[in-house]
Order: C-alpha cells, then sequence, then structure tokens
C-alpha cells in the first residue's frame, strides 16, 4: 500500500495496516453494540414508565364515581320497586344493577390502587357472575309465580321513571367508558363499559313491560319482559365468570 504524505510519496507493508483496520470494526462494533443495548434499554424503561396520564386518570376516577352513585341510586330505587309492586321485570333489572353496581367498583379500585388489580378483578368477576346466575334463577322463578296468577305485578310510576332514566344514562355512561379504555388501554374499563351498555338495554326491555302493564292493565307483559331480560343477564354473568367483556 502507499500514501501521500507532505508531498511524497510513502509505502508500506499491507500486514501494518490489518491490526488498525481490525483495531478500528472492533471499536465500531462495540460502540455499536453499546448503542443497541442503550436502545433496547430505551425501549423497555418507555414501555414501563408509559402509564395513564394525571387527567386522563382523574377523568377515569370521576365517571366510575358517577357510575357508582347513580348505580346505587338505580339498584336501590328498582329494588324497592319490585318490592312494593311484584314486579318481576323490575326485580330483573334492579338485581343487575346490584351486580354492576360491584363491577363499577372493582374498576374504581383498579385505577385507584392499580398495584392490587389482577387478583382482585378475577375474584370479583366470578362473584358477579355467580351473583348474575342467582339473580337469573329468582327472575324465573317470580315471572313462573306471576303468569300463574300465584303473584299479580302492580304498576310502579317509581320504576318507569327509573327505569326510562337508566335508558338514557346508561348508553352515555357506556360511551364515556368505551372512549376512556381507548385512551387506557384497559380491558376492565372496556368490561364495565360493555356492561353499562347491555345495563341499557335491559332497562328499555324491562320499561316496555312495566308501562304495558301500566297503561292497558296487561299484567302478563311485566313477566314476560324479565324473561325477556335473561338470555342478556346469563350472558352477561357467563362472561363475567370467565373474566371477559360480554360485549365488544
Amino acid at each position: 500500500m502507499f500514501s501521500l504524505c507532505s508531498g511524497a510519496l510513502s509505502f508500506s507493508s499491507p500486514s501494518s495496516s490489518i491490526p488498525v483496520i481490525a483495531n478500528a470494526m472492533a471499536a465500531y462494533a462495540s460502540v455499536r453494540g453499546v448503542q443497541c443495548c442503550d436502545t433496547r434499554h430505551t425501549i423497555k424503561m418507555s414501555a414501563e414508565e408509559n402509564s395513564t396520564p394525571p387527567e386522563v386518570l382523574r377523568r377515569v376516577l370521576r365517571i366510575q364515581a358517577l357510575t357508582l352513585l347513580w348505580m346505587s341510586v338505580e339498584a336501590g330505587v328498582s329494588l324497592g320497586a319490585a318490592w312494593t309492586a311484584r314486579s318481576p321485570a323490575l326485580l330483573a333489572f334492579g338485581g343487575d344493577s346490584a351486580v354492576e353496581l360491584l363491577s363499577a367498583a372493582v374498576v374504581f379500585r383498579r385505577f385507584y390502587a392499580p398495584s392490587q388489580r389482577e387478583h382482585g378483578e378475577e375474584r370479583a368477576g366470578r362473584i358477579a357472575g355467580g351473583l348474575l346466575f342467582v339473580l337469573a334463577a329468582f327472575v324465573v322463578t317470580t315471572s313462573a309465580l306471576t303468569l300463574l296468577r300465584h303473584v299479580e305485578a302492580r304498576p310502579s310510576t317509581i320504576g318507569i321513571a327509573v327505569l326510562g332514566l337508566a335508558a338514557m344514562i346508561m348508553p352515555w355512561l357506556a360511551a364515556q367508558k368505551r372512549r376512556l379504555s381507548i385512551w387506557t388501554g384497559s380491558a376492565a374499563l372496556r368490561a364495565d363499559a360493555a356492561e353499562s351498555a347491555v345495563c341499557g338495554y335491559l332497562a328499555l326491555i324491562a320499561l316496555a313491560g312495566v308501562v304495558a302493564n301500566a297503561v292497558w292493565r296487561v299484567s302478563w307483559a311485566d313477566p314476560v319482559a324479565a324473561l325477556a331480560l335473561l338470555p342478556l343477564i346469563l350472558r352477561e354473568g357467563w362472561e363475567a365468570w370467565k373474566g371477559k367483556p360480554c360485549c365488544r
């Protein structure tokens, strides 16, 4: 090999440049290795530190607090009206609302104390699923007694009011939770949004039966509406037992 140095042509042995090239390649490889290692470490740290933004977290807690407040009123009033009016439809709706209150509490706790969420969600899901199966059995029994004229369902103005409000409020809550579940990537919040949507459907079906009984004095409309709720209740219970949302 040869090179120009200070205007003079100088020759060097090829063997003398090999160690220099080897050292340069080793240094380059070492630098690249460090860079790759640093890159992987940075990506890993970024993934670990990528938590829910504080503003989004506050919105989740606010919407879940609102859900807890409304579901408490909805369940209490519905079950009270069901007892007073002997209404299977209100019993089915109020019982489902009470179980969904448990689900909303679990999601609230998941974002309020995230370190304790996994085991609590699984256990609460199984409890909720079991309670929904028990509720389905009560609905079938009460509906059968009403259809056989052993118990007569009476009109309930309070029941109609709470069902009408639920039919409007629950879809709105479901939309808010669905949007927040996309921002947070939370499967628990997505499942809770699905349950809120189902609650809206339940309210409409129950409302149809209760209104028919109140306006046209069709006593069998109430238990028939309650039985119409059973597929949704059973599906919701099965999905809660398995730990999956009933709707997507």
